[in-house]
């Protein structure tokens, strides 16, 4: 395709595409946010010359790693976050952990992916590889698992929302055993509120 004919076709797509079943498929993303993911795309293609974001510009060494747990005793009970944020080379940008008072540990999860995705905005941080313990949140944020939980589904929209404005990012699912770091700093916030 020429260059003129392809941002001229991106634009089209974006101001005339049917979003029904987009929105369907993803309830948290409104037909704005689509179109002006389609008007950036066309923007990004009429500047380069080929579909480029910034996101493929990126390597993965460039990613920097976010490791969160929540922890609840009780489910629900005293629960807390931790949240580690690490260069790809090891070394410690943050570190945190929060008490929440009583909640469950699947609103923990999700409030420790938050606050790890706003400290990572504060630092500047473009491009991101998020690893988590919990499967539920993983699954859910990936979109295998749909959002059922009125309680979480504000949490989630949050989430997906702090996500969609790093340049790039990845979330693993892990072993407890290799999200002990955030896991440490969860269970202490924990313990200095419940002394």
């Amino acid at each position: 395709m020429k260059h003129d004919f392809t941002y001229k076709f991106l634009k089209n797509l974006a101001e005339t595409l049917d979003l029904t079943k987009t929105m369907k498929d993803f309830p948290e993303v409104n037909s704005q946010d689509i179109r002006l993911f389609f008007l950036k795309l066309a923007d990004n293609f009429k500047i380069t010359g080929h579909i480029s974001t910034s996101a493929h510009l990126m390597s993965e060494s460039s990613m920097v790693n976010i490791y969160v747990d929540g922890a609840s005793r009780g489910n629900p009970g005293e629960a807390g976050i931790g949240l580690l944020i690490v260069t790809r080379d090891g070394k410690v940008l943050k570190e945190a952990g929060r008490y929440l008072g009583k909640t469950t540990n699947n609103v923990a999860e999700y409030q420790a992916l938050i606050s790890a995705l706003k400290e990572a905005k504060l630092l500047g941080i473009e491009a991101i590889k998020i690893f988590a313990d919990s499967e539920l949140m993983v699954k859910q944020i990936k979109g295998e698992y749909k959002v059922k939980s009125a309680g979480l589904l504000p949490l989630y929209q949050k989430a997906k929302a702090l996500l969609m404005e790093f340049s790039r990012y990845d979330i693993i699912h892990i072993n407890r055993e290799k999200n002990t770091e955030a896991d440490r700093l969860a269970n202490q916030a924990i313990d200095s509120k419940a002394r």
